[in-house]
């Protein structure tokens, strides 16, 4: 079952994994993504020290910058291992007294109306009933409180590292678009939702360096700036995004 392949992930890539794992984000080829990416969600949470749910944590990153800016978190994961090494690496930061790890499946959280906010950030894609695992971060959650999403679009389940990672690990790799978030989530309960771009999608336009840039009065680059603005202004709901759902 993928489940097992979501326990014995960190087992399965040994010592580099293991260490990738504890030192991330700054271990990962993506980590200026990253690091804008998880900026962007505390922006969108309510202030600290409000009360947050990490959602498939892993080891801990995640937990662990929300924590330094001085929330209350409780990280969740399905596999022992991972929560043993988050509450390593949480114990190198000094972060004991506010932040606290559980290990479990996140399409059966126990806590009920205890979470200002809850956040999936890129962990939704590998449940293998998002229905389950929205339901219950509503549950979890306070009245008024915001589940936030960071999860890929259409096309994430057929991509070339997608498909490695299901053959090496086993792990479930899903496509995770905006509409099926949104679907779900009403479902569930949310009233209201919006959606954001990626900050992969914005570095891919204005940061890079390539000839779309060099070159910015053709033709070709202005249809691809069109492209990106109607996606923060219109954002297509099948493209990986940031979705904010409000209880």
């Amino acid at each position: 079952m993928p489940k097992k392949g979501e326990l014995a992930y960190l087992a399965n890539t040994g010592d580099i994994g293991r260490q990738h794992s504890l030192e991330k984000p700054f271990s990962d080829p993506q980590c200026g993504l990253n690091l804008a990416s998880i900026g962007y969600v505390m922006s969108l949470l309510p202030p600290a020290p409000a009360r947050i749910l990490d959602l498939g944590c892993g080891g801990g990153w995640t937990s662990i910058f929300l924590a330094k800016h001085g929330y209350r978190v409780t990280g969740q994961d399905i596999a022992p291992d991972m929560i043993d090494l988050a509450r390593e690496n949480a114990a190198r930061h000094g972060l004991d007294d506010r932040l606290d790890f559980v290990c479990g499946d996140f399409e059966q959280i126990g806590d009920h109306g205890q979470f200002d906010a809850a956040i999936f950030f890129d962990s939704l894609h590998h449940a293998e009933d998002e229905a389950l695992a929205i339901r219950a971060a509503w549950a979890a959650l306070k009245p008024g409180g915001l589940l936030i999403t960071h999860e890929p679009g259409e096309g994430h389940a057929t991509h070339p590292d997608s498909i490695e990672a299901m053959r090496l690990y086993g792990v479930t790799e899903r496509d995770m678009p905006p509409h099926l978030i949104i679907a779900r989530g009403r479902e569930a309960g949310f009233t209201q939702y919006r959606v954001l771009p990626l900050p992969q999608y914005l570095h891919h336009l204005f940061y890079e360096d390539n000839r779309y840039l060099r070159q910015r009065l053709s033709q070709r680059y202005w249809r691809r700036v069109g492209r990106i603005l109607r996606l923060i202004f219109r954002p297509d709901l099948r493209r990986g995004a940031i979705v904010v759902l409000t209880k």
